[in-house]
């Protein structure tokens, strides 16, 4: 994915970090659980009674909302990402990432947003092996193959 550093705004990312960092909290204080997306998504496999309805109705709300975006924001607000690899590779990729959420007990949204800001040590180890593995990627595929 390219960036257009020449319209390049951080509003946008700005805005989506607020509103991440304020759903977290609500969920946390609410619920007393995680905002964690692997952890949301596991817990219907299997689905445990009573548990069910709040994970459908968030995962419904994380594929219905960039549709919802598209037909609400301004032209000069919507881009198509460009995504720079072939199928195999991005299926790799995902099960990669997979597998490293599953050793890791818990995704980036788990632990880098919700574990971080409760000053988890398990989760800093996580994110900054999640962030490690990332920049050896780019540096391996984009610079050194």
């Amino acid at each position: 994915m390219m960036i257009d550093w020449a319209n390049f705004s951080p509003w946008s990312a700005i805005s989506g970090g607020v509103l991440l960092g304020v759903a977290s909290a609500l969920f946390i204080l609410a619920n007393g659980r995680i905002l964690g997306i692997s952890g949301i998504l596991g817990g219907l496999l299997p689905p445990k009674t009573g548990d069910t309805g709040w994970r459908l109705a968030f995962l419904a709300g994380m594929f219905v909302a960039p549709w919802v975006f598209l037909l609400l924001a301004p032209a000069d607000l919507v881009s198509t990402p460009r995504i720079e690899a072939n199928t195999l590779t991005t299926v790799i990729a995902g099960l990669l990432v997979g597998l490293g959420t599953r050793y890791a007990s818990g995704c980036t949204s788990g632990h880098g947003v919700c574990g971080l800001s409760r000053l988890s040590p398990r989760s800093l180890v996580a994110t900054v092996s999640f962030m490690g593995a990332g920049f050896g990627t780019v540096l391996l595929v984009r610079h050194w193959l």
